[in-house]
């Protein structure tokens, strides 16, 4: 497979020498964290309901330098944003749980808008603070993410809150386990942010290892490592080849709190734990993971056809993962690849998400060359697919791809920073370098 190759030493010194310059140290002193793009083979839109889930990082991610301040001030500047956001760390981070709020952050509106982008940041201090730490060392510091790669469905908006907490940490010396730390990431997307997602994001960017699949049980937060097996390449044998993971961008960028579909999903799959539950006699939280599935079997009848789409995607997913789990330990990658496929088809039928440009692209994507499977990357309304495809095939499956959806969709496709479709390696959890 190779060995990690992001961030580059080149990344890495420009990094450096930025934060250096802005905080007039020498170049030797800086720290680095990384935190990687995740991608979620198995486990659709169930994280939320306690299901099961698969996912592993990418050799893309968020690369923040910094130094811890000299007092509590907060000085952090972005590849991606102009502006500069300020801040103390002594300064308490609450909540205006008003009617325009609805219990979301609001930003300072004489904050100018390019600066807005440090409210994961501000987040971070929030999800410390509200877990009784008290800081008093600030960081200055410059945060980039993997070009034409921010806002497609890999998570950056969990490697970027990561990446701050990490950085907090080490410049307050606290320590601070990566499962705590999943639940200081939540706090900051759910309560800071106010999306309701679950933890999968969270976990496959501070769990996973290289090469391995990390598989989490988000009701009992259990998780383990799936190894595959060591592969041999043979010249005759395509399924004992390594694999290579592909990015299909749409070209569509829209902050997944800003989209009611992926909220009202959420809601929809608690009504349906609810009828199901009071039709078994269960007074317990109205989440899927709650009901057995024989319970599920014998009164999902009960259930209005949008709430029975919902159910039926949580627990067809959820018997998805558990295959995938062994396919993947047995180093099938093509029965690995059908399940990932089919749970991309269940996402669009089931849990009616995604958008034509997101559909095209997966319909394009499973009939490539090499290709084992596809689905969406994230929610499927913006963003891009991800598929798992023979090495072999990377370069030949890429080209098709971007051939077919220039097709389809010229205006997004010639507008996109880069190709359609950028070939990855697996990576490494989030750290400090």
């Amino acid at each position: 497979m190779g060995v990690l190759s992001w961030p580059s030493d080149s990344e890495l010194d420009n990094i450096k020498k930025i934060v250096a310059e802005m905080a007039g140290v020498d170049v030797n002193i800086v720290r680095i964290v990384v935190s990687p793009y995740r991608i979620c083979p198995l486990g659709a839109h169930i994280d939320h309901q306690g299901g099961v889930v698969s996912a592993m990082t990418i050799d893309k991610g968020i690369i923040l330098g910094f130094v811890p301040s000299n007092d509590s001030q907060v000085l952090l500047r972005s590849g991606q944003f102009s502006g500069e956001v300020r801040f103390r760390v002594d300064q308490v981070q609450l909540l205006k749980n008003d009617a325009k709020s609805n219990g979301k952050i609001q930003q300072n509106d004489s904050l100018s808008e390019e600066c807005k982008w440090g409210c994961y940041a501000k987040g971070a201090l929030y999800a410390l603070q509200r877990r009784g730490n008290h800081l008093k060392q600030g960081i200055t510091g410059f945060i980039c993410g993997t070009k034409g790669l921010d806002s497609s469905g890999l998570s950056s908006s969990a490697a970027v809150g990561i990446a701050y907490l990490l950085a907090l940490e080490s410049a307050n010396n606290l320590t601070v386990s990566p499962t705590e730390n999943i639940e200081y990431d939540r706090l900051i997307e759910n309560e800071y942010l106010g999306l309701k997602n679950g933890i999968l994001d969270q976990s496959a960017i501070l769990l996973s290892s290289y090469g391995c699949l990390t598989f989490m049980d988000c009701k009992t937060k259990l998780h383990k490592l799936i190894h595959p097996p060591k592969v041999e390449m043979e010249k005759n044998d395509d399924t004992k080849k390594a694999y290579k993971i592909l990015l299909a961008f749409s070209g569509l960028k829209q902050a997944l709190t800003t989209n009611l579909g992926y909220n009202r999903r959420v809601t929809e799959c608690r009504d349906a734990a609810k009828i199901l539950l009071t039709a078994s006699g269960k007074d317990v939280e109205p989440i899927l993971c709650n009901v057995k599935l024989e319970e599920y079997e014998a009164h999902k009848s009960k259930l209005e056809p949008d709430l029975a789409k919902r159910a039926e995607h949580y627990f067809s997913e959820n018997m998805r993962v558990i295959k995938g789990l062994e396919a993947w330990g047995c180093g099938n990658f093509e029965e690995f690849g059908k399940l990932i496929s089919a749970s991309g088809l269940s996402s669009i039928q089931n849990y009616e998400c995604g958008c034509e440009p997101l559909i095209q692209l997966y319909n394009i994507l499973v009939k490539a060359p090499g290709v084992y499977g596809a689905r969406f990357s994230g929610a499927g309304f913006r963003g891009c697919c991800v598929a798992f495809v023979n090495a072999e095939y990377a370069e030949k499956a890429a080209s098709y791809v971007n051939n077919e959806y220039l097709k389809v969709q010229p205006d997004l496709a010639s507008h996109l920073n880069q190709d359609t479709v950028v070939i990855c390696d697996s990576g490494d959890c989030a750290r400090i370098i």
